[in-house]
């Protein structure tokens, strides 16, 4: 049995609009599985002030897109930099990327675990 690596968890949050372009760099990197999730939040952008028929209307979360990446610890840094790379538009409001450990990773359909699974 190989020795099994430290997993982490790349999460990113980024603007909906560099989804694709974020994930083709992942999949020409060879890191083509992933989750991508769509979201609302807010950080330093706050949020913006809209006028419809009128009125002024806040709104404080904006739509985001959360791409989820389990790697072996080796890769993180080469994930992390192509993700930042490509979802950078130099604006307030491109998001955030978190690395968070992952303890194990199973594949259901064939029992796989950790580096195997992926």
């Amino acid at each position: 049995m190989a020795e099994m690596s430290e997993m982490r968890k790349v999460e990113a949050i980024i603007r909906p609009m560099k989804l694709e372009e974020v994930k083709s760099a992942l999949a020409d990197a060879g890191f083509v599985s992933m989750t991508v999730i769509d979201v609302r939040g807010r950080g330093q952008q706050k949020g913006l002030v809209q006028q419809w028929r009128g009125r002024e209307y806040c709104v404080d979360l904006l739509p985001k897109t959360r791409v989820e990446v389990v790697v072996p610890e080796r890769d993180v840094d080469q994930v992390v930099e192509l993700i930042r790379n490509t979802a950078a538009t130099g604006n307030i409001g491109d998001g955030k990327i978190f690395v968070i450990p992952v303890e194990r990773t199973i594949r259901i359909r064939t029992g796989e675990e950790d580096d195997e699974a992926l």
